[in-house]
């Protein structure tokens, strides 16, 4: 299977984005989140098919069917919600200087020769043939070379040799050969033996000698009996220079005939230069070699083999294929027996060097079998005996038993050998079987030769893709092999059908190490990506790889930017960012998230192309993804959006192209209003790079945003000071500072900018309109008014007005041709990210408010709860700040209960603050250390240069996403994982074990009467919220401080223990359970609508938060009685409160999915999603009605009925009835009554029971067994059939469980499948846990 058709098939869910979207037969389409074929139009394993509405209310009756409902949906288990973490992500992303760069030939090394044959019984024209048939043998590895024949030589013509040659050579290798045949063997000392002068006798000449003429690097050939000898003497030199001199190693290898004590072969089967016939003619001497051993040596005239036909370079030849099989097998066996660095350095880096080390395997294997051992330095391990020469005596006897035809029709036609074939073949065998933990391929070698062959190389490029996918160690092997150049010289061919797998191939490896950046670059290798990605014909999961590629080709990387901006990159990514028809469905999500990381980090710190960007109107085409369902692509969009914001915003020095500038800074601006919209979205993934290019624009417009700054909190009167009743308490009457004298020079102005300032008692609140239309900048701003007085330089409100004196001089020379409520806006929002419930998050956002300025100050929190009783957060700030929690500020938008404040220098004398909260700091120096303290106070920038300092860059927060998004290619793309089977199959046990509990409790008397543990949970505030887990003996307690309790109800004792948040706001609404037939993820709803989702959570300390959000988005009426319910086979969470509309959010995009207006004056006090019917859900008011809603229908409110009037108290609990029944409900009021309801019939309720007597607090509607639980605040707990019974009442004379007695009853809440009743207490903090009395 082609790796093409492999990914087409594979990739399509490699994405990180759900399966496209199913038709569903409903009311409005709905996303089929399902990984079953088996899931119903609303999910779920049933048999009874749903009734179809014609209005999304009337339907044919027909009996609940008995048959469990079990959603096959799954929610936030994706890679993003492992975590982000800014070390995780950058250890995802590719590295700077890793395994490419390792591997990597460095510039291939030339290998110059000298050759010497001290012959001297042989005739002179012996001596000269033999001369230069050698050196015709080694123009043939390496025909660049220059060489030098010298024969018998004399000891000055040897140095003379050297030193020419190593001049010649300059710092490349020199390789010297000497043949020593018919002169004495070498002396003990390693001197080899040359003539004197006059020819008469020879004189030894030292190896040092000869060392020191032809210094390094270099390489030595010793054909000569006892040439072990000679190896032995270089060794000791080099040890001893080694310790002697400190100077780098010196790069010497050495190729030595034999050890030092054997000769060389005298036998007639061999030649008598047998090491130099192996080096230099490898092929003729190993066919002669393998013919005297075979079955053809009878049958073949050896004659022949030095006839074969073809040239060494032509692979279509016969002699060229040989040899290109030998140099196969040779890199092979090499590959498989010596550390990849040796490899690397004996096989890769100089051409002729592997070519004589090739040929040393064969003289090794040739020789051992005369009993004569070459030996060589760098020492390799013994070869002769691996398993690799069969294969090449296989290949070598096929290509023997063709030749006498060939020679005797030189037109036949060629044959190739079978033997690649069979290679990649055992090669495609162990990749079916083969893994990390494996023995490699040995096969690795040749998959790299058979890429030079046309005809096998598609094979061989799909079967290396398979390869390299199986993770980080197989591009690591691959790479040690040197796969590189070779997939570098591919990217310049223009076969159609390589395209993908090369795209695929060099995914892999910048997935890994983006350090080849360069090379692709210098060699065009960009435009080869460009292209491709440019074409339609391709499937979308491709293209995107060609844009991760391209986005690493240009991360970092200056000249890659340019090569590729003027290669018409930008127009390429942002073409296909816009669908060509406006109603076609938007393009593959992995491909959009990395068209937009491709264009940031073309942007990235690079001015020209940001200007390019704005030009070629990127902002209005990226900013549309900023509403896709996927949070990795609109993450990714803000990402592209951000790296278009000029850190260093030229314009804020004014120039001579005003009108340009303008026109940037509007564009500007319009990217940052769209970017504050999205402040808010569902994903932490999103928000995190919305609150970091946030942090850029206050990087580039610092000075502006502190001037905006300064006026929110500029006093404007006493009047209105005296008005703060928390503040005037403080003021001291008697200081003679006024505030009134900020506004000498600047009254005028004051008018101008309406700060966003909200202040006022409990109950009533003044507001300013923060929408300003008028220039900003005006020297006296920012520098106080030079008639005034030293004080006039503070504002009360801690900013600073004037510029510190070492800058001296005005900064601006024009104003902003801006709306500055973009700036007040700005600083609302980053108030709110300061807040953010996700921590990474709240900590950028501290860092912005840090560059303008803005410091947080921690106060001490005070609630109140129903007994009376005050308790305290953890972090406090000093007494005299703590006015501060009352009172409300600008600030209380975004609710909270700490100040924000400007840092200033020193007054003398000491002035009075006159609000409380806003502190002064001495330093005037940026301590980015202070970044991480518990408060996040940093000390402000307040500096007159306009362009970013370096202290300013450091602090800057890192973005994640798109060092997390490399780590997608990383991993596996074309095999799906084991861990999918494990889970398939804890899955279908669960799902046994959940219907076969659900049967059972269907049929059970549901009497539960027996309590069965009963836990002292030690709340401080009582049990708020309690939860039985499906599947373990486990009970998950919360109180209003937001600390969450695990419990094991079975062997009695504590689970785990953990803070829902560490800020000092606290207060818990809900606790629910995501994904329970799965890996179970807590929701913890805080009363101020943030929501928290936990894993592990029932680990000892393993606890981790997956995401965190507010549901309410801002909505400040929402207060602190937040609502919520969940529903699984649509993934959606239902948040509600003291607010006139319910948010519907989708929890598999994490995104708002709409707003829905309630149409009551009165806020809503409970809500209940259906599990039967995806998008219906229940709500209850305060004003004791009733209403249903369905999302999928255009005026969303299906019923609506007062079941409880005349009686006005609010409902506290509502839920859809048990079973598989959509249309029958029950409402409990806190009068005590609880309603059932049949919605197809009429508003009145067709049951009532009055449970308890005006203070009904709890209800609990099993999701299975026919039974409803209500709980009041008098101590008592009663459990109703459907039909009214009263089948239970526990109260606290009745149950002193273990001495306990229950308490006002806070909470209830049902086993998901068994018949068990979990109560929470609010005075006692009691946890009891009830079961029928024949309970196991």
């Amino acid at each position: 299977m082609a790796l093409g058709d492999l990914m087409a098939s594979r990739l399509v869910h490699s994405s990180s984005s759900s399966p496209s979207p199913a038709a569903a037969p409903l009311a409005a389409p709905l996303p089929n989140h399902g990984h079953h074929s088996h899931v119903a139009d609303d999910g779920g394993i049933r048999v009874a098919n749903d009734p179809e509405p014609r209005n999304g209310l009337e339907a044919e009756e027909e009996k609940p069917a008995p048959v469990a409902y079990l959603p096959q949906v799954l929610v936030l288990c994706e890679q993003r919600h492992e975590g982000l973490d800014e070390a995780a992500a950058a250890a995802a992303g590719p590295s700077i200087s890793g395994l490419v760069s390792k591997w990597r030939p460095k510039d291939r090394m030339k290998t110059g020769c000298c050759w010497i044959d001290p012959f001297s019984m042989a005739p002179p024209k012996a001596l000269e043939s033999i001369g230069k048939t050698l050196h015709a043998q080694y123009e043939r590895w390496q025909p660049k070379a220059r060489y030098k024949l010298q024969l018998d030589p004399t000891v000055e013509e040897v140095k003379k040799l050297c030193n020419t040659c190593r001049k010649y050579a300059k710092s490349e290798r020199v390789l010297f050969h000497y043949n020593g045949h018919g002169v004495p063997k070498p002396t003990a000392n390693g001197e080899i033996w040359v003539f004197n002068k006059s020819y008469t006798q020879y004189i030894p000449l030292p190896i040092t000698d000869l060392d020191s003429w032809l210094k390094t690097p270099s390489i030595y050939v010793f054909d000569c009996s006892a040439a072990g000898i000679i190896v032995k003497a270089f060794l000791e030199r080099l040890d001893w220079g080694s310790s002697s001199s400190a100077s780098s190693p010196r790069d010497c290898i050495l190729l030595a005939a034999c050890e030092a004590h054997q000769t060389l072969p005298q036998s007639a089967e061999f030649p008598a230069d047998v090491f130099t016939a192996c080096l230099t003619t490898p092929i003729k001497m190993a066919l002669h070699w393998f013919c005297k051993r075979s079955l053809l040596r009878c049958s073949l005239d050896h004659s022949l083999i030095d006839q074969i036909p073809g040239r060494q370079n032509d692979r279509k030849t016969l002699l060229g294929e040989l040899n290109w099989i030998f140099t196969a097998v040779t890199d092979t066996i090499a590959w498989n027996v010596l550390p990849h660095d040796l490899f690397q350095r004996l096989f890769r880096q100089d051409l002729l060097v592997a070519s004589l080390f090739r040929n040393f395997l064969l003289a090794e294997r040739i020789m051992r079998s005369a009993n004569c051992s070459p030996i060589s330095y760098p020492l390799l391990p013994p070869t002769h005996q691996h398993h690799m020469w069969d294969a090449w005596d296989m290949a070598a006897e096929i290509c023997l038993s063709k030749l006498p035809q060939l020679i005797a029709d030189p037109n036949a036609e060629f044959q190739p050998s079978p033997f690649f074939t069979e290679q990649l073949t055992a090669f495609e065998v162990w990749l079916d079987h083969g893994s990390e933990d494996k023995k490699p391929p040995e096969q690795l070698p040749i998959v790299l030769q058979v890429l030079l062959s046309q005809s096998h190389r598609f094979r061989a490029l799909v079967l290396l893709g398979r390869f390299l996918d199986m993770g980080p160690w197989a591009v690591d092997l691959a790479l040690s092999v040197g796969i590189f150049p070779y997939v570098l010289k591919l990217l310049q061919t223009s076969a159609m059908e390589l395209r993908q797998i090369l795209v695929f191939i060099w995914t892999k490896i910048l997935s890994l190490d983006k350090s080849c950046q360069v090379d692709l670059v210098k060699d065009g290798g960009h435009a080869y990506f460009i292209r491709f990605l440019d074409s339609l014909d391709a499937f979308p999961e491709q293209r995107a790889m060609a844009a991760f590629v391209l986005a690493v080709i240009v991360d970092g990387h200056r000249r890659g930017q340019e090569t590729c901006i003027s290669a018409g990159l930008i127009d390429v990514c942002l073409r296909h960012l816009q669908p060509e028809n406006p109603h076609d469905a938007q393009t593959e999500p992995l491909l959009l998230q990395w068209l937009c990381l491709c264009l940031g980090k073309l942007w990235e710190d690079y001015p020209e192309a940001q200007l390019l960007g704005l030009e070629s109107n990127a902002p209005e085409i990226v900013i549309r993804l900023l509403s896709e369902p996927q949070p990795e692509v609109r993450a990714s969009a803000v990402f592209a959006l951000g790296n278009l914001l000029d850190m260093g915003s030229s314009s804020v020095n004014g120039g001579d192209d005003d009108s340009d500038d303008d026109e940037k800074l509007r564009a500007e601006i319009n990217v940052v209003r769209s970017l504050l919209q999205v402040s808010s979205d569902g994903s932490p993934l999103v928000r995190s790079e919305v609150a970091i290019a946030l942090t850029r624009f206050a990087l580039g417009h610092n000075k502006h945003l502190k001037t905006v700054a300064a006026e929110y909190w500029k006093p404007q009167t006493n009047s209105l000071l005296k008005s703060l009743p928390s503040l005037a308490n403080i003021s001291n009457p008697s200081n003679v500072y006024s505030p009134n004298s900020i506004l000498q020079g600047s009254s005028g102005l004051a008018s101008h900018i309406g700060p966003v300032l909200r202040v006022g008692s409990d109950s009533s609140a003044t507001g300013r309109d923060g929408r300003i239309s008028s220039p900003i900048a005006t020297n006296s701003i920012m520098h106080g008014s030079p008639q005034s007085d030293d004080s006039s330089q503070h504002s009360d409100s801690g900013i600073l007005l004037r510029e510190n004196a070492s800058n001296g001089g005005l900064s601006y020379t024009r104003s902003r041709p801006t709306d500055s409520g973009i700036y007040s806006q700005f600083i609302s929002t980053m108030c709110a990210v300061a807040k953010d419930p996700y921590p990474r998050i709240a900590t950028i956002g501290r860092r912005a408010l840090s560059l303008i300025g803005v410091e947080q100050v921690v106060m001490k929190h005070t609630r109140f709860n129903s007994g009376g009783s005050a308790h305290q957060g953890e972090t406090s700030a000093p007494p005299s700040n703590f006015g501060m929690a009352r009172s409300s500020s600008w600030f209380d938008m975004s609710s909270g209960n700490f100040s924000v404040a400007f840092r200033t220098p020193p007054v003398s004398p000491p002035q009075h603050d006159y609000l409380t909260g806003l502190r002064r700091v001495c330093s005037m120096e940026f301590r980015p250390h202070l970044m991480n303290s518990p408060e996040g106070l940093a000390d402000p920038l307040l500096r007159s240069a306009a362009a970013p300092s370096n202290a300013e860059l450091s602090i800057l927060p890192q973005s994640i996403i798109y060092n997390w998004s490399c780590g997608h290619f990383s991993r596996p793309l074309l095999t799906g994982s084991d861990d999918n089977e494990e889970a398939n199959a804890r899955r279908e046990e669960r799902e046994r074990i959940a219907l076969d509990c659900i049967s059972k409790c269907q049929r059970s008397s549901c009497k539960m009467t027996s309590p069965i543990a009963c836990w002292d949970t030690r709340f401080e505030l009582g049990t708020k919220a309690a939860l039985l887990m499906p599947f373990s003996p486990i009970v998950v307690a919360a109180d209003d401080n937001e600390q969450i309790r695990v419990w094991n109800y079975d062997d009695a004792l504590p689970v785990n223990t953990f803070e829902n948040h560490k800020l000092s706001d606290r207060g818990l609404s809900k606790l629910l359970l995501i994904n329970e037939l799965d890996e179970s993820l807590l929701l913890a709803a805080s009363s101020d609508g943030n929501v928290r989702i936990w894993k592990n959570f029932t680990q000892k300390g393993g606890q981790k938060l997956v995401t965190a959000f507010s549901s309410v988005q801002g909505h400040r009426a929402a207060g602190r009685s937040i609502v919520i319910d969940w529903h699984q086979q649509s993934g959606y969470l239902y948040a509600s409160g003291d607010m006139s509309s319910i948010l519907v959010w989708d929890l598999d995009k994490e995104q708002l999915l709409s707003t829905i207006q309630s149409s009551a004056d009165r806020a809503i006090s409970a809500l209940s999603a259906s599990q039967v019917r995806s998008g219906h859900f229940a709500a209850g008011f305060a004003d004791a009605s009733v209403r249903i809603f369905d999302v999928r229908t255009p005026d969303r409110l299906v019923y609506m009925a007062r079941p409880h009037a005349p009686r006005t108290e609010k409902v506290v609990g509502i839920g859809f009835q048990p079973g598989f029944d959509p249309f029958k409900i029950v409402s409990a009021s806190q009068a005590g009554d609880i309603q059932f309801l049949d919605i197809r019939r009429a508003a009145e309720p067709y049951l009532t029971i009055e449970a308890h007597r005006g203070s009904l607090t709890a209800l609990a509607v099993h999701r299975h067994a026919p039974v409803v639980a209500s709980g009041s605040a008098k101590q008592m707990i009663k459990v109703f059939s459907l039909e009214g019974e009263q089948l239970t009442k526990i109260s606290s004379q009745l149950s002193s469980f273990m001495g306990q007695r229950i308490g006002s009853v806070n909470c209830l809440s049902f086993h998901p499948y068994k018949s068990l009743l979990a109560a929470g207490a609010g005075d006692n903090a009691l946890v009891s846990i009830y079961a029928e009395e024949n309970y196991k």
